[in-house]
Parts: structure tokens; sequence; C-alpha cells
């Protein structure tokens, strides 16, 4: 049989069947793309006739689409549905890819055409061919065209193992998750967890040959969502103590080796680019410029934020003390796995709020429409047609049709909601077809979240941080969606990483929002609305745990910096990856006996497997923007045609086809402001 990623196809946006797709079918195709770009690339500098704009830029743009296609469809599966194959031909491939960028940056003879087209007259092209044009030279020069030939020689070979050092971290990681998964006796040892909960437990241990036993998965966050639901403390330590050592034992998928060389790679690496650090190289394409702005903006919140959590910390104890007295029972000191139980207590005391009591107004799939969909319809004006014909990737994933409020089709929309041992932890966005006007092609957008998939016949009930994960990547989906971008490497998201936060995270303002909760929230049984007095107790409790959650961001953040301001020639051998942890977390102030970063070092999948090294800071760099538009929404009408269009113009549709901050400031006449960030963390000084 021919191979789907190589063959012509009259489905709908041109994808394959995706279903039918093997891990011979992947290499080949990949194969085949990484050769015939090569001969692209080749042409192209080779070309005797003088660089212009159409035979250089335009040409290395449109150069290995096959690669390109086959890679997205690749690692998607790769992310939410892989074996044992599949990551071994990702170790087996990343190298390979490494080697091919290198190949094309390396090239003397195009780097110099694209100076040459840089510095001819441009004035007859539009802006955002412009932007190419200066894009274009800017990647080369970031990625080491200017070395000398040995300096090249040295990149290239540290951007090879890297490459494969950052394949076999999340392969690692999947593996010791899934061993590390707890397996419990009795749904007794789990009491709190809803039915739906438990049999999604149950069925993952008779899936592991333990039937009449509960297996609960580990998530790839340090706190586990279970742990502010379990009543049985030890229950509760048991998965915490398992959740905080992944990554880190001395067994075959021990990442602290990797962490120690990829470390050190990174410095060395920035030290041949002529940067003091990691960072610096990171962040020199990024939004924020200069790490000393980081320095300025986000590591001085960390002392705010920990006098935030400790005041948190006393007001938990004192819950735990006044139970133990009433039960007399022995008391006993907070720990890291109470802390969410005895908040989500608290919480109850203080608002009425039982955040266990709200996932039956959760169910999934009216979440989705009634509240997801439904909110970018009044938006934007999209509407969403389920195709259950179509194939997707895995049986679980759903593909949506998404039309535009004129009625022509916008692009596909694949819905993959389910955790499974084949995926890997968190929640993320991928695109299998970038928009773009070169080729006139249409988006096709993957949400990936990681729900325990209940019993056939049970409902799926969310939990309310599940709905913000979910309105969140669907942010990202509309970024993807609404792109309008000439050349795919200007579309959708295919901008800073601090930058590219910031929709998705506007995205989950709406989740109550008065028109869209009361048109989702509803009692999967009895249809019965959630209460309005529930709706305003969450409002009024915006701030409550709000130290916690900045201390664990931050912990991930800074800890991301402080692995990768390290100067070259700096190694942190394996065994002493856990002591630069613990002192580097000492030294920003956020050491402290409760509250552990989001992600410790050895799972710490965003910086040392997902791209975001050195730049983890951008979640809340980007909220920064979000706190600000949240504030125009609410200031101009909230949820209208009006703003969601404005928004959708100036904003979500521009992509990379300009600087993201110019199309914030088209979007909001101004640059944004750190105040409303800081009042919505609790930050601001009293």
């Amino acid at each position: 049989m021919s191979n789907p990623l190589l063959t012509p196809t009259d489905a709908p946006y041109g994808l394959p069947d995706l279903s039918v797709l093997t891990t011979a079918d992947y290499r080949e195709a990949i194969e085949t793309g990484l050769a015939a770009q090569e001969a692209e690339v080749a042409a192209i500098a080779a070309n005797d006739e003088a660089p212009t704009f159409e035979n250089t830029v335009v040409a290395l743009e449109n150069s290995g689409r096959v690669l390109k296609r086959s890679m997205r469809i690749f690692f998607n599966k790769l992310a939410s549905d892989s074996d044992e194959e599949l990551r071994d031909l990702e170790l087996e491939l990343s190298p390979k890819l490494a080697a091919h960028q290198d190949a094309i940056s390396f090239n003397d003879a195009l780097y110099q055409r694209i100076k040459q087209v840089a510095n001819a007259d441009l004035s007859s092209l539009d802006d955002e061919s412009r932007y190419l044009v200066s894009e274009t030279l800017r990647g080369f020069e970031l990625s080491g065209a200017a070395l000398d030939a040995d300096a090249k020689a040295r990149l290239g070979e540290i951007n090879q193992e890297l490459s494969e050092l950052s394949s076999r971290f999340e392969k690692n990681l999947l593996n010791d998750t899934n061993d590390l998964a707890v397996l419990f006796d009795s749904a007794e040892e789990l009491d709190g967890l809803t039915e739906g909960l438990l049999s999604s437990c149950a069925s993952a241990a008779a899936d592991r040959g333990q039937a009449g036993k509960y297996l609960v998965a580990l998530r790839n966050f340090s706190v586990h969502p279970f742990l502010s639901q379990l009543t049985n403390r030890t229950s509760r330590q048991r998965i915490y103590e398992a959740t905080a050592i992944k990554g880190r034992r001395d067994n075959e998928w021990d990442n602290r080796p990797l962490v120690s060389r990829m470390t050190a790679l990174r410095a060395e690496r920035a030290g041949l680019m002529g940067h003091p650090n990691h960072v610096s190289l990171a962040v020199a394409d990024q939004t924020v410029g200069d790490p000393a702005r980081i320095t300025e903006v986000v590591y001085p919140l960390a002392a705010p934020a920990v006098a935030n959590m400790y005041r948190e910390a006393e007001a938990l104890q004192a819950v735990i003390d006044a139970q133990c007295e009433q039960s007399g029972t022995e008391r006993f000191e907070l720990s890291p796995w109470d802390w969410a139980y005895y908040a989500d207590q608290l919480r109850e005391q203080r608002y009425a709020i039982d955040t266990a009591a709200l996932r039956p107004f959760f169910e999934y799939d009216r979440v989705l429409r009634d509240g997801v969909f439904h909110a970018a319809t009044e938006l934007y004006g999209i509407t969403f047609e389920e195709r259950p014909r179509w194939t997707t990737y895995h049986p679980d994933a759903r593909i949506f049709e998404v039309f535009d409020a004129d009625g022509h089709a916008l692009g596909l929309f694949i819905h993959d909601v389910h955790a499974r041992e084949s995926k890997r932890g968190g929640a993320w966005m991928n695109a299998l077809v970038e928009q773009n006007f070169l080729n006139d092609e249409r988006p096709v957008i993957v949400n990936n979240l990681n729900v325990p998939k209940p019993a056939a016949g049970e409902p799926v009930l969310l939990s309310l941080d599940e709905v913000t994960t979910m309105f969140h990547e669907f942010g990202h989906a509309l970024h993807g969606l609404f792109s309008q971008a000439t050349y795919s490497s200007f579309s959708g998201t295919s901008v800073p990483r601090d930058f590219v936060e910031f929709p998705s995270q506007v995205n989950e303002m709406w989740i109550t929002w008065p028109e869209v909760v009361q048109h989702y929230a509803r009692h999967f049984e009895t249809d019965e609305p959630i209460d309005q007095s529930v709706l305003d107790s969450l409002r009024e409790s915006a701030l409550f745990n709000e130290g916690f959650a900045t201390t664990e961001y931050l912990g991930a953040a800074l800890l991301d910096q402080e692995w990768h301001r390290l100067a070259p020639g700096t190694v942190i051998a394996p065994d002493g990856v856990e002591a630069f942890e613990a002192e580097a977390l000492e030294r920003i102030g956020l050491a402290n006996p409760y509250v552990a970063p989001r992600y410790r070092t050895a799972y710490f999948q965003h910086t040392f497997g997902s791209g975001y090294d050195g730049k983890y800071y951008a979640y809340i760099w980007s909220e920064v923007l979000d706190a600000d538009t949240v504030e125009w929404f609410r200031d101009n009408g909230g949820l209208t045609r009006a703003n969601g269009d404005h928004f959708r113009t100036e904003l979500l549709s521009r992509g990379r086809t300009r600087d993201p901050l110019e199309s914030y400031r088209a979007f909001r006449g101004r640059d944004a402001v750190i105040e409303p960030l800081l009042a919505r963390r609790g930050l601001l000084a009293d």
C-alpha cells in the first residue's frame, strides 16, 4: 500500500487517514521530506539569478512542505498516543532533524542571499512580507549562521545531542510516570472520590491485571488533583510522594544525568553565540528581550507571594487543629499532601463552596458545547458541526468542522480529552495543518487534555480546574483557527513563547461570565442550573489560595531561570541536581516546607522536553497582557460581537505577521500595565 502521508488525497482539508498510519509510514515520510527539502534548499542557494524576495525568502518559506506536514502529524501522535516503537523512532530521528535544520542555518550561500534581500529596497512589498525578510534573517543569525566554521561544527554537535536528550527526557518521564502509578486495595482508601473517578481507577487497575483494585495514575505537576478530595491522609501522602520522585529514581528512567548534560550543553551553546548564559540567548527573540526585565519584574514577585502563602498555611493549620481537638485525635503539622484537602475545607467554610459538589454541574460534553463553543459563538459568530464519521488518530478524539459567521468553513478542531498511558501529561494545543494563504491551507487544530476516563456508561464530570484547562486550551485553538497569515511561519500560535499564552489565558475569563456559565453549568441529571450564590462565592473567593498558586508557579518559573543562567563551563553533576534545586529555591526565597514548585527538575517537561527552556516565565509575563485585556473587556461591555471582532481582527488573526506587541497596542490602544495582574494575584502593597 502507498504511504498516506505521501499520497495526494481528496479528503477534507487534505488530511490523510490518521487512523491507519504506521511507524514505517512516519519514518518513510519524514526521511522523504528531509531529502526533498535538502534538494530544495540546495537549489535556492545555488541559484544563478540575483537574490530576490521571491526566489530566496519565499522559496525557502515554501520548502520542506512534505517534511513539515509529516512532522506535525507525527509529533501530535507521539504526544497523544505513543508506543515504544514511536518513541524509539523519535530518538532515532531527533539528531537527524537537528542536523538537517543546522545544515540549512549554516548554509553560507543561502545566508548571504538572505542578507542581500534584506539590504535591498523592499518598499514594493507589503508589511508582512517585509517582516518575513527581517525575521528570516534574524532567525538565521540566532541559529549561528554568522559563526566561523569551527564554531558551526561544534554548535551542530551540541544541537544534535540536545535534540536526542530532550526526546529521551520525555520518554523517561512517560515511562516513570506510568510505572509509579499508585495501586490501592480498596475503595475505602480512596474515600472522597466521586463514583466516576473510582470507576476510572478501577478500570485502570483492571487494565494492569489488578481487577478488584484501584490504580491512581499520576499527573505531571506536583499536586495531584485527587489530593483535594481524599479523606485518607496516608493515601494522600502515597500519591504525593510517588509524584515527587518521578524522574529521579536510580533506575533506567533517571532524568538527572540528562538534566546535568542538557544544562551544560545549553550554556556552552550560549557562549558560542556570544551570550553570557542560555537565558540571554533564549529570550533574544522574545517580547521580554532582555533577562534583566525578568529579574526586574518576575523575581520580585516571590517575596509577596511567599508571604501570602505562609498566611494561608497558618489558616490551614488552624483548621487542622480545630478538627483534631474536636475529634480527640493527635494534632499533626500541615504537610504538602494536606494543603489541597484542607484548602478546600477552608474555602467551603469561608465561601460556602464545595468544589467536589461542583462536578455534577460540569459534564464534559455540555461544558464543551454549551460553554467553550457557546462563548466563541457569542464573541466571534463561529459555529461547530461534529463529524463522527471522519477518522482521527485515536477513537477518543472527536472532530468538529468550524464555520465562520458568514457560513464558510474556517477549519477543523479535534478534541482529545481523556488520559491514557500512551499520552504525555498535561494539556496542550497542536496544529496538524497551519493556516496560510501562500498554499491556500486552512487550519486543523488539536486540543489535548488528561481527564480520567470513567467506566462505560458513566458521565465524564469535570473539576473546576479541568473546566479552566478546557477554556484555556481552546484559547490556543482560536489563535490557530482565526489566523490570517500569508506565510505559515507567522501562522496562529507561531509567536514568541512569552506571548503565546496570552490569548489562551484571556479565554479563561468566560468560565464564570454570567451569559456563559448559566448556559453550560447545569446538573447532568436534573438540568438544574448552578446556584447563583455559588457563582457569587466563586467570584468572592478569587484571591483564595493565591499565595499557594503564585508560589507554586514561581517555583518552577524561577527554577527554570536558575538552571539556565549557568555560565558556560559550569556543570552540575547528576548527583548534585537535587542540591542545586534546593539551593536555588533557597536563594530566590521560595524554599518552604509546604509548596513545591509546580514542576520539580526531574519532571520539568516544559523546560527539558517542550521548548520552554529559559522561557517558563512566559505564563506570568503573558498574564500581564491577559489581566489588562480582561479589564478592557469588562470596561467595554464584555461578551459582545463587537468586542470579539475587535480582539480577533487586531490580535488573534495576526499571529506573528507583525510584532506581537504592536498587535497588542492596536487592540488595547496602549502598552499593557501590570497593576491588574498584581491585583488579581493579591500582590499589591497594602
